[in-house]
């Protein structure tokens, strides 16, 4: 069974992250990924869109895929969470993308349940998070 890590974890990863590559980002204002990923912005981090069916979201370029990202990151840059607004069926492939680009942490939003996936994700290394909105998460911290 997968278990997220502890509370102080989590914080310390949300006060040391400065990218966030954001799978399922929507374009559309009324969507929650546009809306966690856009208060994500005034918390100060740089959000990276990852979806196919745009160019650029909140002002970032965006990328149709986590093979994609080094196109946009500079040179001493590196994405520190991907956050996931996919459905569960989806996770799995995700999954596969970070381990093989050696992506520090997962975290897949409210809803988006793979339990296989996250634990094959923590047993490759990565700090991963299911089931929790990052954005409330983030809101939390003093």
């Amino acid at each position: 069974m997968f278990t997220n890590p502890p509370a102080e974890k989590i914080a310390q990863l949300l006060r040391a992250a400065r990218t966030i590559a954001v799978v399922g980002l929507s374009a559309d204002p009324t969507r929650p990924s546009h809306g966690v990923a856009r208060a994500l912005q005034r918390f100060g981090y740089r959000i990276i869109p990852v979806t196919p069916s745009a160019e650029s979201i909140l002002g970032e370029p965006a990328v149709a895929g986590l093979g994609q990202l080094a196109e946009v990151l500079g040179p001493d840059e590196r994405v520190d969470i991907v956050d996931v607004f996919r459905r569960p069926e989806h996770v799995a492939g995700i999954v596969t993308d970070c381990i093989r680009l050696k992506l520090p942490a997962l975290w897949l939003q409210e809803g988006v349940v793979d339990e296989a996936a996250a634990r094959r994700a923590v047993q490759a290394g990565i700090f991963t998070v299911m089931d929790r909105c990052l954005f409330k998460e983030r809101s939390a911290l003093r």
